[in-house]
């Protein structure tokens, strides 16, 4: 059976094609409400559902925001992406969401196939929207927000906390609860957002305190993930053995700290103090639960969203946005006196 066109409904509810179109699209001026009312009837009785491409041609409006996260598995990208939702769902928009894997050629792929799908924005997360990445920024001609990272292209703000701060801020309050001997679990360490930023913190506040600072306390991994901090946790017990408390400049990495600390005899806070980083929903359901530094991910997403539609809107760039971050006290820190 042939699709119904919004010719059929015209023709059925005796209207215009305009009028249709004008209703459709909810303008409100060359129609009344009771013509309005007659044209829905007549759509519900045929069956008529409009096509979204076909609206978007009419309106210059698709709809769309596109969202790129180097990682969509990871409890991070998934708490960023619901605060994200919740601001593109208050404007009726759809998110389209594009797995990069941190590749710089999928990642230009798919900015490609978000320009044909001719969405109204894009937010870029976790990773630094690089020079290399300008042309395609400048040609798509639509508002980016970096989100949970920063931009080397001119003109794209973003939102993130202050790495290097709130890492510092971790390991403070680790020597604030009376430890000395502290390592640090992190990913590679030249990545310049979860990386060396959260690295310098580290190091800064035990320079700091005076306390040992040697570059084998930081056990460093290709990743931020769970199966990336058994290795790097293994690392750091084999050089220092005397370790009573550990950093983790992830969750995902805390809660791997945690697993591996039982097969070296070490029970979790008794033994050996864990400090996590982000504040995602494994945080919480940990055993024993995560202090941890929060971003507060779902926060964060909405910022940028928030960002981003009042750019599409009204055509008003923000400023980037330095957002704020804590620690949340659970279990998994003890006061070494204690």
């Amino acid at each position: 059976m042939r699709k119904k066109t919004i010719k059929d409904v015209a023709k059925e509810a005796n209207v215009s094609i305009a009028t249709v179109s004008r209703i459709l699209n909810q303008t409100s001026k060359g129609y009344s409400e009771k013509t309005k009312k007659h044209v829905l009837e007549t759509m519900e009785k045929m069956g008529y559902s409009p096509n979204a491409v076909a609206r978007s041609l009419i309106s210059r409006q698709t709809r769309t925001i596109g969202v790129l996260f180097p990682e969509i598995s990871g409890m991070v990208s998934s708490e960023m992406l619901h605060g994200i939702e919740a601001v593109a769902n208050t404007f009726g928009h759809s998110v389209i969401v594009c797995n990069t894997n941190s590749d710089q050629a999928k990642t230009l792929k798919y900015l490609r196939i978000l320009e044909e799908k001719q969405v109204e924005g894009v937010i870029f997360t976790s990773k630094v929207l690089t020079k290399e990445y300008e042309k395609m920024v400048r040609q798509m001609n639509v508002p980016f927000v970096v989100l949970a990272s920063e931009s080397e292209v001119e003109d794209v703000p973003h939102v993130k906390v202050d790495d290097e701060l709130a890492s510092y801020e971790a390991t403070k309050f680790l020597i604030e609860h009376g430890h000395k001997h502290i390592g640090m679990l992190s990913g590679n360490g030249d990545d310049p957002i979860a990386g060396k930023p959260r690295i310098d913190g580290f190091k800064r506040a035990l320079k700091e305190a005076k306390l040992p600072c040697r570059d084998t306390q930081i056990a460093q991994n290709n990743g931020f993930y769970f199966e990336n901090g058994h290795l790097a946790f293994s690392k750091l017990m084999a050089s220092h053995p005397e370790t009573t408390a550990v950093f983790a400049s992830s969750d995902e990495l805390a809660m791997s700290a945690v697993s591996a600390a039982l097969e070296y005899g070490k029970r979790v806070p008794d033994d050996l103090s864990i400090i996590g980083y982000d504040n995602t929903k494994l945080a919480k359901m940990a055993v024993p639960k995560l202090t941890v530094v929060s971003q507060e991910l779902e926060s964060l997403g909405r910022k940028a969203a928030e960002m981003l539609y009042r750019e599409i809107h009204t055509g008003e760039r923000s400023p980037s946005l330095t957002a704020q971050h804590n620690i949340v006290k659970r279990d998994s820190v003890k006061p070494l006196s204690s």
